[in-house]
């Protein structure tokens, strides 16, 4: 290799890498620092982002849970009032009828319960957390403590 100002050449005159002439081509460590900055900035903008976007997955979740918990909670307030209807039957009248009310309020009840187990279920698997967003700023915390 030949070494001549600006250019590194190798045997055969062919251009390697051109080296920086004056200290207007070089970067300054304040334009270094100020697009450090200025990245910097847009990291935690582009990181709160992602935290938004994941809290709004995470609260679809949680809504879907409510959805299913609420319509739980309506037929049971439904079996309720058949159980109530069927023991005012069975008061007035010692006859059949209370029982077949009884037998619906009873199955209403059940199937109330299962979906509010279910809904119940469904909120104990949704993991509110941020992760990726906690992950990713782990990385950043971890990238920085490199890079100064």
């Amino acid at each position: 290799m030949a070494w001549q100002r600006g250019t590194v050449y190798q045997e055969k005159k062919q251009p390697l890498a051109r080296w920086p002439q004056s200290s207007e081509e070089r970067e300054s460590l304040g334009e270094l620092l100020g697009d450090l900055a200025s990245q910097s900035a847009s990291l935690v903008r582009d990181e709160v982002a992602l935290a938004r976007q994941e809290i709004r997955e995470k609260l679809k979740t949680f809504q879907a849970a409510m959805m299913v918990i609420a319509i739980g909670g309506v037929l049971a307030l439904a079996s309720v009032l058949t159980l109530f209807a069927s023991a005012i039957l069975a008061l007035a009248e010692y006859l059949k009828p209370w029982q077949s009310a009884l037998v619906v309020g009873l199955a209403i009840t059940v199937i109330a319960s299962v979906i509010i187990i279910a809904g119940i279920a469904q909120l104990k698997r949704a993991n509110f957390k941020p992760e990726q967003t906690l992950e990713t700023l782990e990385e950043n915390k971890e990238w920085l403590r490199e890079i100064s």
